[in-house]
C-alpha cells in the first residue's frame, strides 16, 4: 500500500510540476507584458522553484565527454567492464593516456545511483585509471534475477576486483567502507593476488558504537521487526521488479531531508532569490545539487534489514563476528594491504571514529600501512564532493596510492 500511494502522488505531482514550469515560462517570457510589472516576476520564479522540487527524476548521466590532464584536452569512454543482475563494473577510459594507478571506487548503495559520486570521479580521473561500481535499481530487478544481500554485495565487490586485474587500490565512500573492508579480510586470507594495495575508505561506519550519529541512534533505538514491519515495502506491477521487497529509496530521501530540514529550506529560499534577482547561475548550482539528490533508488530488502542487523546493532565486523557465507570475516588477516580512514569532522551521518576503527582492528597490518585524516571543517557530502574533496582530501588519496603502488 506504501508504494501505490507514494506513485499515485507522484503522478499528481509530476503532473502539477509540469503545469507549473509552463505558467512560470509564460510569467517569464519576453512578450508577455506581465513579465515586467506587478507580482508577475515573483510568481512565475515561486512556480519555477515548485516545478522542480516536485518534477519526478531518474538515474542520472555521469555526463563525461573529455577531462583536462597535463593541460590537454582528453576524450572519457564509458565503458562497461563486467555485468551483474544488480550492479556493473564501469570504466571510465581515457583515450590515448596509458599507465597511473587502477582504481575502484565503490559507490554507496544508499539510496542514491553512483552519479552522486560524479564529482569523486572527475577529482580522481587525471590521475587514475577510474572505475566504479554502478549499482542498479531494486525495482528494476526482475524476481527471477534472485535477491542480494550483504553477502552478494562482498561477492560482487570481490568479483569487480578480479575483473581489474591485480594491483588495483580501491575507494570506499560511505556505506560500502564495511564491504569492502570484509572483502579485503577475504581476499587477503586466501592470499588472492588482485586484493587491492590500497583501501581507502571515506565516512564509512566501521564501528557505529563510537560517536553515534541521528542516523545510527534511530537504527539502535528500534528492533529489528519494526525495520521490517515499517519500512519495507513491495514493488508495484508497473516496474520490471514487482513484487519485489524493498526499501524505497523515497524512504531514505525523505529521512536525510527531515535530518536537516531547515538548511534545506533555506537552500529553496535562496534559489527563490537567485530567480526573482535574475541571477540565473546562482539558482542553477542549487538545482544542480538537488537534481542528483532528489535522483533516488530503491535497495533490496534483504541488503538494508542485514545491513541494520550487522552494521548498525550487533557491530559485528569490529567485534570480529562478522560472517560471510558462513566463514569469519577475520581483519587480522589483512597485512598487506594500506589502509587509509577518512572521516569529516562535521559529519553528521559516520561520526568521528566510526571509520578510524578500521585502523585499529587491522591489529596485523604494520603502522606503515595505517593513516588516518580528519578533514576539517568537512560535513558528510564535502568528503567526496566539493572543493574541500578537490584541494584538501584528494590530495592525501593520491599521495598514499602512489606511495604504495
Amino acid at each position: 500500500m506504501l508504494y501505490n500511494a507514494y506513485e499515485m502522488q507522484r503522478s499528481m505531482m509530476a503532473g502539477a510540476s509540469a503545469l507549473a514550469n509552463f505558467s512560470a515560462g509564460l510569467l517569464s517570457n519576453p512578450a508577455n507584458p506581465f513579465a515586467y510589472f506587478g507580482g508577475g516576476p515573483i510568481v512565475a520564479s515561486a512556480l519555477e522553484v515548485f516545478a522542480h522540487a516536485s518534477a519526478p527524476r531518474g538515474k542520472p548521466e555521469f555526463g563525461f565527454t573529455e577531462i583536462a590532464i597535463d593541460g590537454r584536452r582528453v576524450e572519457i569512454v564509458e565503458e562497461t567492464v563486467l555485468s551483474k543482475p544488480f550492479g556493473q563494473l564501469k570504466r571510465f577510459a581515457r583515450a590515448g593516456v596509458t599507465g597511473g594507478p587502477r582504481l575502484l571506487i565503490v559507490a554507496p548503495m544508499s539510496g542514491h545511483y553512483a552519479t552522486l559520486l560524479r564529482g569523486t570521479v572527475e577529482r580522481m580521473l587525471p590521475f587514475a585509471d577510474v572505475y566504479i561500481t554502478d549499482w542498479r535499481d531494486a525495482r528494476q530487478v526482475p524476481l527471477s534475477q534472485g535477491y542480494f544481500d550483504l553477502d552478494d554485495y562482498v561477492d560482487y565487490v570481490v568479483e569487480f576486483l578480479e575483473a581489474i586485474g591485480p594491483g588495483a587500490h580501491m575507494l570506499a565512500v560511505c556505506q560500502p567502507a564495511v564491504p569492502c573492508y570484509a572483502a579485503a579480510c577475504l581476499m587477503s586470507a586466501d592470499k588472492n593476488s588482485c586484493r587491492p594495495r590500497t583501501l581507502t575508505m571515506m565516512g564509512g561506519p566501521i564501528d557505529t558504537r563510537m560517536a553515534p550519529t541521528a542516523v545510527n541512534t534511530l537504527a539502535t533505538e528500534r528492533p529489528h521487526s519494526w525495520f521490517e514491519n515499517n519500512v519495507i515495502a513491495t514493488v508495484p506491477m508497473t516496474y520490471p521488479g514487482a513484487g519485489r521487497r524493498v526499501f524505497p529509496g523515497f524512504l531514505q530521501l525523505a529521512g536525510f531531508m527531515s535530518m536537516n530540514l531547515g538548511n534545506h529550506l533555506q537552500s529553496h529560499w535562496e534559489m527563490f532569490k537567485h530567480l526573482v534577482q535574475g541571477d540565473d547561475e546562482g539558482a542553477d548550482a542549487t538545482k544542480d545539487f538537488y537534481e542528483e539528490y532528489r535522483s533516488v533508488c530503491d535497495m533490496t530488502a534483504e541488503f538494508y534489514l542485514q545491513t541494520i542487523d550487522m552494521v548498525f546493532q550487533q557491530h559485528l565486523l569490529p567485534r570480529g563476528e562478522m560472517m560471510h557465507r558462513g566463514r569469519r570475516v577475520d581483519p587480522g588477516a589483512i597485512s598487506d594491504v594500506a589502509l587509509l580512514a577518512i572521516e569529516g569532522e562535521r559529519d553528521d551521518i559516520s561520526g568521528l571514529g566510526q571509520t578510524k576503527a578500521a585502523l585499529d582492528i587491522a591489529v596485523n597490518l604494520p603502522q606503515s600501512r595505517k593513516k588516518y585524516y580528519m578533514a576539517a571543517g568537512a560535513g558528510h557530502y564535502g568528503i567526496f564532493n566539493g572543493s574541500k574533496w578537490r584541494n584538501q582530501i584528494a590530495p592525501v588519496v593520491e599521495r598514499w596510492i602512489t606511495a604504495h603502488a
